[in-house]
């Protein structure tokens, strides 16, 4: 019954994570938008590790002697994928981090309003439909 209760609890801080990670992605600031980036993967790292099941048993270590385990045992692939994911998002942000500085620097502001270079200041916006 507490590895149920933890389940629980577990999936409503996954559900906060979702929440304040796609509210900083909808920022205009490149800095929050990379943080919300980061607290979305580890809110993805965590619902895989909720989807696998909490519960404390015995390494997936299967004896010699036997086919299968004789009891149950922890199952590795959510911990293979969740550490994957994790060195994957983190080169992912330190390089979206390098990125982020790089226009700063050029451009001088993080306001992704004022980082439209390619777009001419004076004329009408383009048509939106047909």
């Amino acid at each position: 019954k507490g590895a149920r209760v933890m389940e629980v609890a577990l999936s409503f801080v996954v559900s906060v994570f979702f929440a304040v990670a796609i509210y900083l992605m909808l920022s205009k600031h490149i800095i929050r938008i990379l943080l919300g980036v980061s607290i979305f993967g580890n809110a993805v790292n965590l619902s895989i590790f909720t989807a696998g099941r909490l519960m404390r048993e015995v390494p997936p270590i299967i004896p010699e002697a036997l086919p299968t385990p004789e009891v149950a045992t922890a199952n590795p692939l959510p911990q293979a994928l969740v550490l994957t994911a994790i060195v994957i998002s983190f080169s992912l942000f330190a390089f979206l981090l390098v990125l982020a500085f790089r226009a700063y620097q050029e451009l001088g502001t993080d306001d992704t309003n004022e980082m439209r270079v390619a777009e001419p200041t004076g004329e009408a916006s383009p048509p939106q439909g047909y």
